[in-house]
């Protein structure tokens, strides 16, 4: 019996030692390519770019808003105010539609897209927090590990998918956005952008942005929270919570 032991044991030995047995998921950092003016009243909660235009939904009781901001400028260019009685939280298009979660009333609404008028609402248990999309799936966060999968005609979830690094739960996800073929995900009170394989919820790598506000403007800022993909022209661009500035970033390997 002390042969086949032996030879297992010697095995699982080589495995642990095999250095892809507990390969750390890669982290990246970080280039600033750009800024751009941001309200640093804005209590940021989701954000995405379509037409030239940045969209933004802001929170808080009594001082939630959906706009629509020149990115080159920051001028507001639409607003509007969603009623104080709800917490304002993520939101993305589909469509002629502006679909927003609210954080703790388990209600959504539906707004057109050209003037932000109220289509409709929706309801889901739990929290919302964000909301990002393909081309046939929207995927909302609730602050647990796990991401919802909604159909974006009826906003009724349809599954979902438990998001883990090195097989550990990852939760706290916050605001998502797609790019190319991932799903990126601010980590609330980090500094970290997980990316995520929307098919598995494997973590495929990490983005720090430790030091990407100044120390001059983070007195009055917030936690990091906001991410918004150009996919025709290639830019990523973040920000945060009551931070004065938008960043325009280019990924690269951390030292």
């Amino acid at each position: 019996m002390r042969q086949p032991f032996l030879t297992a044991l010697f095995a699982l030995l080589l495995t642990a030692c095999s250095p892809l047995a507990h390969a750390a998921t890669p982290v990246q950092g970080y280039q600033v390519v750009r800024t751009y003016p941001h309200d640093p009243n804005a209590f940021t909660e989701g954000l995405f770019l379509l037409g030239g235009f940045l969209y933004e939904s802001t929170g808080r009781e009594g001082a939630s808003s959906i706009r629509k901001i020149d990115l080159g400028t920051g001028r507001v260019e639409l607003e509007r105010s969603i009623p104080s009685q709800f917490f304002g939280e993520g939101i993305i298009d589909w469509k002629d539609r502006l679909i927003e979660l609210t954080w703790q009333n388990q209600l959504g609404f539906i707004y057109d897209l050209d003037d932000f008028e109220t289509r409709g609402e929706f309801s889901y248990p739990g929290e919302g927090w964000a909301l990002t999309r393909n081309d046939h799936r929207i995927y909302m966060s609730d602050g647990t590990s796990r991401l919802r999968f909604l159909d974006p005609e009826t906003l009724k979830e349809t599954g979902g998918v438990t998001v883990t690094d090195q097989g550990q739960p990852v939760d706290q996800l916050n605001e998502l956005e797609w790019v190319k073929g991932e799903i990126y995900a601010n980590i609330w009170q980090t500094d970290r952008i997980a990316r995520i394989d929307p098919v598995t919820g494997r973590v495929k790598g990490w983005i720090d942005l430790t030091g990407l506000l100044p120390v001059e403007d983070r007195p009055g800022a917030d936690v990091l929270n906001g991410i918004a993909y150009d996919a025709k022209a290639d830019r990523l661009i973040v920000t945060g919570k009551l931070w004065p500035r938008l960043y325009e970033i280019r990924l690269v390997p951390k030292d």
